[in-house]
């Protein structure tokens, strides 16, 4: 079992930056592939980035590629969500994913375990 705790949301103007924090329960946090997914009202829950154990294995969403960074810290049981040049289209429920998949994937279906979500919205 594991458990998620997501922090570090809040409200930012376009172009600023935020940095999300998740916090894992479970001795076994290094075997995970840990994800960051959105979802915005009325949309779906949408892939951000991913990392695998080794913090090289990393994947981004095409539309965060070079405004996002995804890091791990193992030790601390923590992975975070770097967020810079943020836009409005931007905001939503983050939520932070654990799962077993070969590589860091962009499918919710290969996450078993989520937080409960830290909103981020990003004003124009």
């Amino acid at each position: 079992q594991v458990q998620l705790v997501e922090s570090g949301g809040g409200l930012v103007q376009a172009g600023g930056s935020l940095r999300l924090s998740c916090a894992a329960s479970g001795r076994t946090f290094n075997s995970y592939v840990m994800g960051w997914f959105r979802q915005a009202p009325g949309k779906e829950r949408e892939f951000v980035a991913a990392i695998k154990y080794f913090a090289w294995r990393t994947n981004y969403a095409d539309s965060v590629k070079g405004r996002f960074t995804i890091s791990r810290d193992n030790a601390k049981n923590t992975v975070y969500l770097q967020m810079n040049s943020l836009k409005p289209d931007d905001t939503g429920v983050y939520y932070c994913a654990a799962g077993v998949p070969a590589g860091p994937s962009a499918s919710v279906n290969d996450y078993d375990y989520w937080g409960q979500g830290t909103q981020v919205t990003v004003s124009s």
